[in-house]
C-alpha cells in the first residue's frame, strides 16, 4: 500500500471543556509519540495562557504513527482545535486540512451548543465522524442519554458513540481503531502538480515565518522554488518537517501529510492564512478553495500606558498578527491617550487573550478603550460609511439611518430556567425566534440580539443564572436599522473624545448616569465645580458634579461684625466664579484607565 493509502488526518472537535485536550494527551502516549518522561498534562498547550484558563486557543498539529489491529503502520495527523465560541474560525481552518474528525461529547453533560456548531462547521466539509462519549468514569455519566441525544439531536447512529474516559484511558485504542476504518485516506490528485493549503503559521526570530500546511497533491522538499497565490511572491524553501509535537526534520512532504515549511520569508505580512503554495516552474492551475476572509467582529482601542513604547507595541501586534490571522489593527491618535491602534477582534475572549498576551510574551503595559462593534451608516446625501469608532459618527441631522450588527444566538440550558434567560434576551433587546425542546431536561432557545448588547456581561450573566449549566453560540445574522445615538460625555462643557460611546437612545440615560458616576470618582477634585455632564447633541441626559476645594477664608476673622466674614466670602465666591471661567480641568492619565479599565 502507498505512504498516503496509510495516512489519515483527522482534527477533535467539541464544546469546551469537553476533554479534547486530554483525549490529545492519551493518543500521543498510546501511539508513544511521547514518552512517559515527556509526558505532561495539556501536552499540546504550549502557550502559559492555554494552561491557566484550561483552554486551546490556537490549533496545534501533530503527528503520530500507529501499529493497528490490521498489521499496517498507519501515519495519524492530528490537529487539536480551540472549544470556544471566538475561535470557531481556528476549528474551520483545521477542519478544512482533514478528512475526518473525533467529536467528543461530555457524557455527564450531552451535547452542548458548541457542539452542535462544530457538527455542523465538520458536516458542511463532509467530514467523516467518529462520536467518542467521553468521562464515563464520572459518577453523572449517562451514556444511554447521550446516545439518545446523538440520534435525536445530530442524526448520528447512537451505536457509533464510543464509551472513553481520556482522564483514565479507558477506550483509547478503540478510537484509534476506529480513526483507522471510518476516516478515508486523503484524496490523490492525477496531475501530481504541488498544491499545500497553509492553515497557520507561526513567527521564529530565528527562523522567519513558519508556515503550517497541507499538502493536498504533489510534494516539496528542502530547496524548491515556490510560489504563494495571494501575494504571486515567490520563495525558496529552507526547511520541511512534520509536528511530532516538536518539529521535526524531514527529506520531503508528500500528498496527505501535515507539516511545517521554513522558507525565507522574513516579515508577519508575507503569508496569508488559506492561501495555497504551490511549485513556481509547475504552478497547479488555480488555488485551493481558501477559507472565508475572517472579519473582526468587535473593536477596541489599545494604547500604550507610557507613550515612547508605541514602536514596541506596533512590533509586538505585527509578531501577533501572524500568529492569529483574526487579528486586525491600526493606528490611530486620541487627544486623551496619545497615538495607539484601532484592533480587531473575534470575541471578547479573544479581545482579553490578545492583550492578556501583549503583556506576557512582549512585556507590553496597555489600556483598551471600551469595546464597540461596526455600524453601517446612511448619509441623508446618500454616501455609505462604515463605522468603528463614535468619533467618525458624522452629525445627528447628516445621519439617514444607522444599521447595527446582529447576531442569531442558540442558548441551550435545562427547562428550569428558561424564563430568566427569556428575560435576559429582552433585556438586551433580543427576540426570541424559537423554542425546541431537546430532551426531558433542556431546552434550545434560538434569538436575535445586537452584537453590541452581548459584548461585555451576557455570557456571564447567562452562566450564573443558570448556576453553569447554559451554554451559547451565536453567528453573524446581517445588519438592521436602529435608533443608536453618539453619547458624548462634557467635562467643565468640554467634550472628551475618549469617552463617546455609540448607544441605542433607549439605553443611553442608563449609560450616561453611570459614566458620568465612575468618571466623578476618578477626576480629582478642582478649585471650582466641575460639571461632568452625558449629552446627545446638545441635550443633556445625565449629571454629576465635582464639588470645589474650600478653603475657610473666614478662619482670620474672629470677633466684630457678620459683614466683614460675608466680604470675605463674596470675594471668594467671585474668584470661584473667575476661575471657572478660565478654568481647565486637566484629566490625569490614571483616570482614563481607571474608567477605560471598568469599562466592563
Amino acid at each position: 500500500m502507498s505512504a498516503v493509502e496509510l495516512t489519515r488526518n483527522f482534527s477533535i472537535i467539541a464544546h469546551i471543556d469537553h476533554g479534547k485536550t486530554t483525549l490529545s494527551d492519551r493518543l500521543l502516549e498510546e501511539t508513544s509519540t511521547i514518552t512517559q518522561r515527556e509526558s505532561q498534562d495539556q501536552h499540546l498547550d504550549a502557550m502559559d495562557l492555554e494552561r491557566e484558563k484550561g483552554i486551546t486557543i490556537k490549533s496545534h498539529p501533530v503527528t503520530m504513527m500507529y501499529p493497528a489491529k490490521d498489521g499496517k503502520t498507519y501515519k495519524l495527523n492530528l490537529l487539536d482545535t480551540p472549544g470556544h465560541v471566538d475561535f470557531s474560525y481556528e476549528v474551520s481552518r483545521s477542519l478544512a486540512a482533514c478528512e475526518g474528525a473525533i467529536l467528543i461529547i461530555d457524557a455527564a453533560q450531552g451535547v452542548e451548543a458548541q457542539t452542535m456548531a462544530n457538527v455542523n462547521l465538520a458536516m458542511e466539509q463532509d467530514l467523516a465522524i467518529v462520536p467518542v462519549l467521553n468521562k464515563i468514569d464520572l459518577p453523572a455519566a449517562d451514556v444511554d442519554r447521550c446516545r439518545q441525544q446523538l440520534e435525536d439531536i445530530l442524526a448520528i447512529p447512537g451505536e457509533h458513540g464510543i464509551p472513553a474516559s481520556a482522564k483514565m484511558g479507558i477506550g483509547i485504542e478503540d478510537i484509534l481503531e476506529a480513526v483507522v476504518k471510518l476516516v478515508p485516506p486523503p484524496p490523490t490528485n492525477d496531475d501530481n502538480l504541488l498544491r499545500a493549503s497553509v492553515f497557520d503559521s507561526l513567527y521564529d526570530a530565528y527562523r522567519g515565518v513558519i508556515s503550517y500546511v497541507r499538502v493536498m497533491s504533489g510534494e516539496v522538499r528542502k530547496g524548491d522554488k515556490i510560489k504563494l497565490f495571494h501575494t504571486s511572491s515567490n520563495y525558496e524553501i529552507k526547511e520541511v518537517g512534520h509536528f511530532t509535537p516538536k518539529m521535526v526534520k524531514t527529506d520531503k512532504l508528500q500528498t496527505g501529510d501535515v507539516g511545517y515549511i521554513i522558507a525565507n520569508m522574513k516579515s508577519s505580512a508575507e503569508v496569508k492564512i488559506g492561501d495555497t503554495i504551490t511549485l513556481r516552474d509547475k504552478p497547479c492551475p488555480e488555488p485551493l478553495p481558501g477559507f472565508k476572509e475572517i472579519r473582526p467582529m468587535v473593536f477596541s482601542g489599545i494604547y500604550p500606558v507610557d507613550t515612547s513604547d508605541y514602536e514596541a507595541l506596533k512590533v509586538a501586534m505585527g509578531k501577533l498578527q501572524i500568529n492569529d490571522a483574526a487579528f486586525s489593527f491600526s493606528t490611530e491618535s486620541s487627544t486623551a491617550l496619545g497615538f495607539g491602534f484601532r484592533c480587531g477582534f473575534l470575541g471578547l475572549l479573544h479581545m482579553e487573550i490578545i492583550q492578556e498576551r501583549l503583556r506576557r510574551e512582549f512585556d507590553m503595559d496597555v489600556i483598551s478603550t471600551y469595546p464597540s462593534v461596526i455600524y453601517e451608516v446612511t448619509k441623508t446625501d446618500g454616501e455609505e460609511l462604515i463605522i468603528d469608532n463614535p468619533t467618525y459618527l458624522p452629525e445627528a441631522q447628516a445621519i439617514e439611518e444607522i444599521r447595527e450588527p446582529m447576531v442569531r444566538i442558540f442558548i441551550m440550558v435545562p427547562g428550569d430556567y428558561i424564563g430568566d434567560v427569556m428575560q435576559l434576551i429582552m433585556e438586551k433587546r433580543g427576540e426570541l425566534e424559537n423554542t425546541e425542546t431537546i430532551d426531558e431536561f433542556r431546552v434550545l432557545l434560538t434569538g436575535v440580539v445586537p452584537l453590541a448588547d452581548i459584548l461585555v456581561d451576557f455570557n456571564d450573566r447567562l452562566k450564573s443564572m443558570t448556576k453553569g449549566y447554559g451554554s451559547m453560540d451565536y453567528e453573524h445574522a446581517g445588519y438592521r436599522a436602529a435608533k443608536m445615538v453618539k453619547m458624548d460625555m462634557l467635562i467643565a462643557g468640554e467634550a472628551v473624545e475618549a469617552f463617546s460611546t455609540i448607544v441605542h437612545r433607549d439605553k443611553a440615560q442608563a449609560r450616561g448616569r453611570e459614566l458620568a458616576a465612575k468618571l466623578k470618582e476618578v477626576i480629582p477634585t478642582q478649585m471650582f465645580v466641575v460639571a461632568i455632564q452625558a449629552a446627545i447633541g446638545g441635550n443633556i441626559i445625565a449629571r454629576e458634579s465635582i464639588s470645589a476645594m474650600r478653603k475657610n477664608v473666614t478662619a482670620k476673622c474672629y470677633g466684630g461684625d457678620i459683614s466683614r466674614k460675608r466680604k470675605l466670602l463674596e470675594k471668594q465666591k467671585k474668584g470661584k466664579a473667575k476661575m471657572k471661567a478660565f478654568g481647565k480641568v486637566n484629566i490625569p492619565q490614571d483616570a482614563f484607565i481607571k474608567v477605560l479599565k471598568s469599562g466592563d
